[in-house]
């Protein structure tokens, strides 16, 4: 994002500058007129050349016009100063034969234009105009002596030669320096302007939401998350006391005594609770930033570091209890086997082996929230993998009276998913759909339904069943939560980790007559065409 100064940005203050130089141009060639033909006899006397004068001042002026127009228009700022340094020098030459009374002023006006025009070239070009300047006050010194004899000293004119060379050579550098800190200031603004850019991206997308709170409560600017939180209300246009009057009324309090109130606060009946915070713009500003923070977000960093903790924690003591179940079970299996085993006792043993499975099941499913394995992506045609997976799960699961069944609008729906993971989550809602998904009495009905959702691709597992009360819909998703004594709480959690590794979602969408869950997946890549995309199985 940084910026390198553009050269026009560089000139753009010597442009400036050059455009000055030309204006006081004219007003020499004004001042040259002046003496050509206004009343000036009674105060020098008789011009030596009045029409020599004339017309040089008539030339200057014309010329100086032309140098102010070519100076703002051209893309090169030395082809002017130097074409005009090149004017003046001559110019004055025949102003100094024309009036030599004035001879001494013109020489200083000219010390100026010598000055000036090195500014804007190169050292060697400065000195040059200043080496010719000289030449041409001299010259004109030897033109007069050879006319009509002359009285000014030599020294005057090697006095002006060294203040053209040393004036020139000051004024080169100064123009060097001036350049280079132009160039400085515009680089620096440039990084200013970039890095205030950075800052604003970072703010905008920061999941913290920022308000910019003025003295008289309004909401002067407002990020994205802040706008989400808020709804129309980070327009920079409306009064917090209005949008969030009890997030107005905290802020209040805080601006009087400031005693924050820590409790989570509810912005709207559809928002999520934010616990906000206050701090000063500045220190002596009466504006206010205001940062929301959504206890969601802060409650699922904590579950997650707690889980992750919980994981590793439970995988070395899932580890431990394998290992004796598998000699209860072993053993048990023995027993069964002996023929002095009496009926009572082999039913004991029937429930002994049934329970090591059940444990063997729990110890499974917390392996399974501690692997947190790496989603492989592919592309796969999901009703054909929906159709595999129904014919596999049948066979592992005989389904006696429930049925199982496909629906799909489009004959081919392509996604990007690792098969392994869609297959485990299809695992655990298909099975809960059995379990709970089932009206008392009546065998379960599933449909797979494979669609499209806002252009996404995903499946739906829809039953029949009584549907999940409210209450219990809000904590579906938290890991150890469960309605049953037989069960874990963690297929569901598991569920959605393993649609969020692959970059898609899983949720509980209500509908009357039973349940859904939705998963909701990313698409196939761009540059698959349609014709690989239909050949995928």
């Amino acid at each position: 994002m940084r910026r390198r100064p553009a050269k026009h940005d560089i000139d753009s203050g010597l442009r400036r500058e050059l455009y000055f130089f030309n204006l006081y141009r004219v007003l020499e060639a004004s001042l040259l007129a002046l003496l050509a033909f206004g009343p000036t006899e009674m105060l020098i006397g008789p011009l030596r050349e009045p029409l020599l004068v004339a017309a040089t001042a008539m030339a200057y002026l014309a010329c100086s016009a032309m140098l102010m127009i070519w100076g703002r228009d051209s893309a090169s700022l030395r082809a002017p100063a130097f074409v005009g340094i090149l004017i003046d020098i001559v110019v004055a030459a025949l102003a100094t034969h024309g009036a030599p009374q004035v001879a001494s002023g013109i020489a200083l006006m000219l010390l100026f234009n010598v000055g000036a025009a090195a500014l804007f070239l190169p050292l060697r070009l400065g000195l040059g105009g200043a080496i010719l300047a000289f030449s041409a006050i001299l010259g004109e010194q030897l033109w007069t002596l050879i006319e009509t004899g002359s009285d000014r000293p030599l020294a005057e004119m090697l006095m002006f030669g060294t203040s053209y060379l040393a004036l020139a050579t000051l004024t080169n550098q100064l123009g060097l320096r001036m350049q280079a800190s132009e160039a400085l200031a515009t680089r620096r603004g440039a990084e200013a302007a970039n890095l205030a850019e950075v800052n604003e991206l970072i703010i905008r997308r920061m999941r913290t939401g920022v308000l910019l709170v003025d003295a008289e409560g309004h909401i002067r600017l407002a990020n994205e998350a802040a706008q989400s939180l808020l709804g129309d209300a980070g327009d920079g246009r409306r009064a917090l006391a209005v949008t969030a009057p009890e997030l107005a009324r905290r802020l209040l309090q805080w601006r009087q005594d400031g005693t924050t109130d820590n409790a989570p606060l509810r912005l709207g009946s559809d928002q999520n609770e934010v616990l906000p915070r206050f701090a000063r713009l500045l220190a002596d500003s009466e504006q206010s930033l205001v940062f929301l923070d959504d206890t969601s977000l802060l409650s699922r960093r904590a579950e997650s570091i707690t889980l992750a903790a919980l994981g590793r924690f439970s995988a070395s003591l899932a580890h431990e209890i394998r290992n004796p179940l598998a000699a209860i079970s072993y053993a048990a299996q023995l027993m069964e086997e002996s023929t002095d085993i009496s009926l009572a006792d082999r039913r004991m043993l029937q429930i002994v082996r049934q329970q090591c499975v059940r444990m063997n099941g729990i110890v499974e499913s917390v392996l399974g929230l501690a692997r947190r394995e790496r989603a492989n992506p592919e592309h796969i045609e999901l009703v054909g993998l929906v159709r595999r997976f129904i014919d596999e799960y049948v066979a592992a699961h005989p389904l006696d009276d429930d049925s199982l069944q496909i629906s799909h609008a489009a004959p081919a729906q392509v996604a990007l998913v690792d098969p392994r993971h869609l297959q485990q989550i299809l695992t655990v809602l298909v099975s809960n759909a059995r379990t709970y998904g089932r009206l008392p009495g009546q065998p379960a009905r599933i449909t797979l339904r494979v669609h499209q959702d806002e252009g996404d691709p995903g499946i739906d597992v829809l039953d029949r069943g009584p549907g999940i009360p409210d209450a219990a819909a809000e904590r579906l998703f938290r890991p150890f939560y469960t309605t049953s004594e037989h069960g874990t709480g963690l297929g569901l959690y598991i569920a959605r980790d393993l649609a969020r590794a692959n970059e898609g979602e899983l949720d509980y969408v209500r509908t009357p007559g039973g349940s859904c869950f939705r998963i909701r997946l990313p698409g196939p890549h761009t540059l698959l065409t349609e014709k690989a995309a239909q050949g995928l199985v």
